[in-house]
């Protein structure tokens, strides 16, 4: 009995990993385009770099909304292809894309809108104006991210991460490549500093777009040529349903990301060298925070694939091998921050200063780790159910109500060991996120059970 045990949670490992590899590095080819934009934005200067950190704290919020957004995307098609149904699988999609595009040119008109917050959050004047150019340069990378995250999410809950994963290395060449042509003025190009970035990532974005979509025609099982689905069709109640699915997941990383925002607009306020360190410290971890989370994207596809099956029996050890995973390998990037934080500082600039602090800010970075992998794995387990509202909520309790307050409180006005300063509001990160791991790992505990009594167990 302990050795079949033992070889099911074997299958679920190798299941679990042969998905989330491939994510992995899509996510990280993807996320190493902001780690090069800030580098380069480093060596173009002090200010382009601070004004790249403080345009991302803005920018990124209503990307990872955007994100959040179109994750409903993965459960549907994971569930529709569980169920052998492949047209509604490619009807998902394209409903997804619909979305995207439409919520991507809002969200480029909201972002344009956010420059009287920057005066309202006491930003340094020197960097308001770069920050400004640079929003409305990466602004223009909305609608169309908009349809490479429901093409992407549509690819990998057919279960073919590794399309994203092409898709992710052709943006981060595209990326590399003229955020050095504009930053630093070449091939007869104006030199541009930190606004070149946000012209940058817009650019690569449209180049994994395109990527991405003819990747998915040439595959038999997405390919929308054989999918009889009429345009006007696409127009029902359909997209309605992928909006209640998706606007509590846009929403719950909405407000996990603008915690880490407003912390950032808020130490704006300590000047650049505490704004470029905390920058530096943040962009490495939200580097590292791929790991989790595409562990997390690969537990939602296996989740919603299993529930599709009417599985139930395997759906509680996938969800135990996805969160002892997590957990493991939190272990290991812990480890490797603190072993490794000065050399991190130093790859990202050569200002004593602003590397001193930024070492010291990732040993905070480092103890979070563990709640942050295991919270958003609960979360991918949950949105692999169609479990997003009570989530939602759970994610504005533990960050709002819990992680903001102890920030503002150690940061602003320090207390016992903690003068003002940015090692508070890493305190309150830290609190946040142990508060929503808990939260959720119970309601993913509660909703596992009521999975067992409503379907037959099948292990």
């Amino acid at each position: 009995m302990k050795s079949r045990l033992r070889s099911l949670y074997l299958v679920e490992i190798t299941t679990l990993l042969q998905l989330t590899i491939p994510i992995i590095v899509a996510q990280v080819s993807q996320t190493a385009m902001g780690v090069v934009d800030t580098i380069m934005a480093g060596w173009a200067g002090k200010n382009d770099l601070a004004a790249v950190a403080v345009g991302s704290s803005i920018f990124f919020p209503f990307f990872l909304f955007q994100i959040g957004l179109l994750s409903a995307v993965v459960p549907l098609v994971s569930q529709a292809r569980g169920k052998g149904d492949e047209r509604e699988m490619h009807t998902a999609i394209q409903q997804g894309c619909i979305i995207g595009l439409f919520s991507g040119v809002l969200l480029m008109l909201l972002v344009n809108c956010m420059a009287p917050v920057l005066e309202w959050m006491q930003v340094s004047p020197e960097i308001i104006p770069l920050t400004r150019q640079y929003l409305f340069a990466i602004s223009w990378g909305f609608p169309v991210a908009g349809l490479f995250f429901a093409l992407r999410n549509g690819g990998d809950g057919a279960s073919l991460p590794r399309l994203s994963m092409i898709a992710g290395f052709v943006g981060l060449a595209v990326n590399i490549t003229t955020n050095y042509i504009l930053i630093f003025g070449k091939l007869g190009f104006p030199r541009l500093g930190g606004v070149g970035c946000g012209w940058a990532s817009a650019i690569s974005i449209l180049a994994m777009c395109i990527t991405m979509y003819a990747l998915l025609q040439r595959h038999p099982r997405t390919s929308f040529k054989k999918c009889g689905i009429k345009y006007g069709r696409l127009f029902n109640r359909g997209i309605l349903t992928q909006l209640k699915l998706g606007m509590p997941l846009g929403i719950s990383l909405f407000i996990e990301c603008s915690l880490f925002a407003v912390i950032a607009l808020l130490v704006s306020r300590f000047g650049a060298t505490v704004v470029s360190a905390h920058q530096v410290a943040l962009n490495f971890t939200s580097l590292l925070f791929m790991l989790p989370y595409s562990l997390s994207s690969a537990l939602a596809v296996q989740v919603g694939f299993t529930i599709g099956r009417k599985r139930s029996g395997r759906l509680l050890r996938t969800v135990q091998t996805g969160l002892g995973l997590a957990f493991c390998g939190a272990l290991c990037t812990a480890t490797c921050i603190v072993a490794g934080n000065h050399a991190i500082a130093a790859l990202y600039t050569e200002n004593t200063a602003v590397r001193s602090l930024a070492a010291t800010l990732l040993l905070y970075a480092a103890v979070f780790q563990i709640p942050d992998a295991l919270q958003v794995n609960c979360a991918g387990a949950l949105r692999g159910c169609k479990d997003t509202k009570i989530p939602m909520l759970l994610t504005i309790l533990a960050y709002w109500c819990v992680g903001l307050p102890v920030g503002c409180s150690l940061g602003l006005n320090g207390f016992g060991i903690f003068t003002p300063g940015p090692e508070g509001f890493w305190v309150g990160l830290i609190c946040g996120l142990l508060c929503a791991a808990i939260l959720l790992g119970r309601r993913l505990a509660l909703i596992i059970k009521q999975r067992e009594h409503l379907i037959h167990l099948n292990p």
